[in-house]
C-alpha cells in the first residue's frame, strides 16, 4: 500500500520554520516513525512521480530505530523536521549515509550540513575511514549539499526498480 502522506492535498510541505524555537538534534526512536513519515513524504512530493511505500519499499521507517545501526532526527516544537541515518558497509572502512531529509522550511540554513556532520563523526568515532551515499538523480539540492560538503560522484549508477522508477547516483567521501 502506498502512504496515503504522499497525497499532495494533505499539506505536506506546510511551512514549520516559522516555529519559536530551533530543531534540536536527537536519537530517532521508533515512535517517531508517523513524524519521519510525514516529513520523507512532503519531500518526496516535490518530486512528481516521487512516491513513498511504507509497506513494501520502505519497511525501516516503520520502526527506524530499530532498523538503521543509527538514526538521528531534528526536532522542532513536537515535529520531526529533518533527519539521517547511518549503515555500517564495511566495519572499520566505510559507512553509508542514508535517509537525509530536511523540511522545506528549513533548507539553506545548515541543518543539512549539521546532519551530514553527525554522520562523518559518527563514522569517525567508530574507526571508519569513508562515507558513501546513494541519492535519487532527482535530488538536485542534496547532491549540492553532499558537493558542498566534499562528496562526489563516482560514475556508478544504480536503478531500483521501484514505484517511484527512480535512479540513483553513487557518491563517495573519503574523511581527513
Amino acid at each position: 500500500m502506498v502512504d496515503r502522506a504522499l497525497r499532495r492535498d494533505e499539506n505536506l510541505l506546510a511551512p514549520i520554520g516559522h516555529l519559536s524555537a530551533p530543531p534540536a538534534l536527537r536519537p530517532a526512536r521508533d515512535t517517531d516513525s508517523a513524524g519521519l513519515i510525514t516529513l520523507i513524504a512532503g519531500v518526496f512530493a516535490e518530486y512528481p512521480g516521487n512516491v513513498l511505500d511504507t509497506e513494501h519499499e520502505e519497511r525501516g521507517l516503520l520502526v527506524p530505530a530499530s532498523s538503521y545501526e543509527r538514526f538521528w532526527v531534528l526536532e522542532q516544537a513536537g515535529h520531526v523536521v529533518g533527519c539521517i541515518a547511518v549503515a555500517t558497509r564495511t566495519p572499520g572502512l566505510r559507512v553509508e549515509l542514508k535517509k537525509c531529509y530536511v523540511h522545506a522550511s528549513l533548507r539553506g540554513q545548515g541543518w543539512g550540513r549539521l546532519l551530514i556532520q553527525q554522520v562523518e563523526d559518527y563514522a569517525r568515532s567508530v574507526g571508519c575511514q569513508e562515507v558513501e551515499l546513494w541519492s535519487d538523480t532527482r535530488f538536485v539540492a542534496g547532491h549540492r549539499a553532499y558537493s558542498g560538503r566534499g562528496y562526489r560522484r563516482t560514475g556508478a549508477v544504480r536503478e531500483l526498480h521501484d514505484l517511484s522508477h527512480s535512479t540513483e547516483w553513487h557518491f563517495w567521501r573519503r574523511l581527513e
